[in-house]
């Protein structure tokens, strides 16, 4: 009886020291992948947003008109970019999620 109870208390002990070092490892890669995210996401609305202005530039200098080219496509660059930042961060967040339901079993 009293070697059941301290093999379940070594066991008890063994999964705290698991979680304990989980949360240590992931807590240290957490604050770089947020940091790597926020570039990513950055990225992602920055450069559609500039290939829009860019290519609304070319396209004013080419065909002159009563509405500007450069105004239309930097918007439009710009949703696109905003569309790219919500497709990473959703998945993103399903992989998190994932991984905690994972955790949990």
């Amino acid at each position: 009886m009293d070697r059941h109870v301290r093999t379940s208390r070594g066991r008890e002990i063994r999964a705290k020291a698991i979680r304990k070092l989980r949360a240590k490892r992931e807590s240290q890669q957490g604050v770089w992948f947020g940091l790597g995210m926020m570039g990513l996401i950055g990225w992602s609305v920055t450069v559609p947003t500039l290939l829009g202005a860019g290519l609304g530039f070319w396209l004013d200098k080419r065909f002159p008109g009563t509405h500007s080219w450069i105004l239309t496509m930097l918007l439009l660059g710009l949703v696109v970019g905003c569309l790219n930042a919500w497709h990473w961060i959703r998945k993103e967040s399903v992989e998190m999620e994932e991984d905690q339901e994972d955790d949990d079993d």
